[in-house]
């Protein structure tokens, strides 16, 4: 029908140290239909060896993956042009994400992620510098602000949109919030509102519900779900669910189960035995939330030496919780 609206895009928000290859392919195969890498330190892999290991896992994707950014952070204009033009070299993208919103310290001490909300001038550059060199289409994510003073995620949407790139996402939080409070979806409506360019929310959806609440109260052109997404690939499923009207499916424990043993044996097979029962631990934290047992489980769990532990207490903490289930 000429003038619908195109179908939101529901997709993964990009996480340090959570959102890498196994991660993305399961959401993507849960409905997501959008995802970003970690972010990258531009002039951390521009000075590395060639196939250093720790950028080579970071920019390698999973067959699963046809709508997926690389996140780009830094604040030198030509670091990050050269980074970018080097992402568009591996044809495995399908955009570029500029970092303007990472609330963490080491990364705001240096002027870098939300820091860029205090220097609009240079956060324009480096958007520019980025669009310029990139033969993908470009976006950027940011924060309403750096805090109350620095309330600027309006004009640098405004300087995305004249610069050409793809869309903006906003997290409804300043980085002096952090995670505190509320996500403020009125706030990213009225920025929606003032621009052309589209712009997607991000923050506080830990549910299918509440993305579909952000989705209307922001009037955004898609949701950037991130940590409602950890050990809970289904909520793309669900989120795609309800936007079509149809019931949220139900979750079964044996589903919960075997999606995790999934996880392992692709964190396995990306990173390597040693990796993958450290970063597990995060993991199955999330996907045994609210299992019967899991208190008590959980230090055995993140004290295991091998996947292969970590993959029998599973077993025997959902074996107990479909005990638990009426039949």
């Amino acid at each position: 029908m000429n003038g619908a609206r195109p179908a939101p895009l529901i997709g993964l928000a990009p996480m340090a140290g959570v959102t890498d290859l196994p991660m993305r392919a399961l959401c993507y195969r849960m409905g997501a239909t959008y995802a970003c890498t970690e972010m990258v330190s531009a002039v951390g892999w521009m000075c590395a060896k060639q196939d250093h290991p720790v950028y080579h896992l970071l920019t390698q994707t999973a067959p699963e993956e046809y709508n997926t950014a690389l996140q780009l952070f830094g604040k030198d204009p030509v670091v990050m042009a050269e980074a970018a033009a080097r992402a568009c070299e591996l044809h495995r993208f399908t955009g570029i994400d500029i970092n303007m919103g990472c609330p963490a310290r080491k990364v705001t001490s240096s002027g870098e992620g939300s820091a860029l909300l205090k220097t609009p001038d240079l956060a324009y550059r480096l958007m520019e510098a980025v669009k310029m060199h990139s033969s993908l289409p470009v976006t950027v994510k940011t924060r309403l602000g750096f805090d109350a003073e620095n309330m600027n995620a309006l004009p640098l949407a405004r300087a995305a949109e004249a610069l050409g790139l793809q869309w903006i996402c906003i997290h409804g939080r300043t980085r002096a919030q952090m995670f505190a409070g509320q996500a403020d979806y009125a706030a990213i409506a009225a920025i929606a509102g003032a621009v052309r360019i589209p712009v997607i929310a991000n923050g506080d959806m830990f549910t299918a519900q509440e993305a579909c609440r952000a989705l209307a109260e922001s009037g955004c052109a898609g949701v950037l779900i991130g940590r409602g997404a950890m050990g809970n690939p289904w909520i793309f499923q669900k989120t795609q669910a309800l936007l079509a009207g149809q019931p949220e499916p139900e979750i079964t424990a044996a589903e919960r189960f075997g999606m995790a043993l999934e996880h392992i044996d692709l964190m396995v097979a990306h990173k390597g035995e040693r990796l993958a029962v450290r970063e597990m631990r995060t993991h199955i934290g999330h996907y045994i939330a609210g299992v019967r047992g899991a208190a008590a489980m959980r230090r055995a769990l993140n004290t295991a030496k091998t996947t292969a532990e970590q993959k029998e207490l599973l077993r025997l903490l959902f074996n107990g919780e479909e005990q638990e289930e009426p039949h």
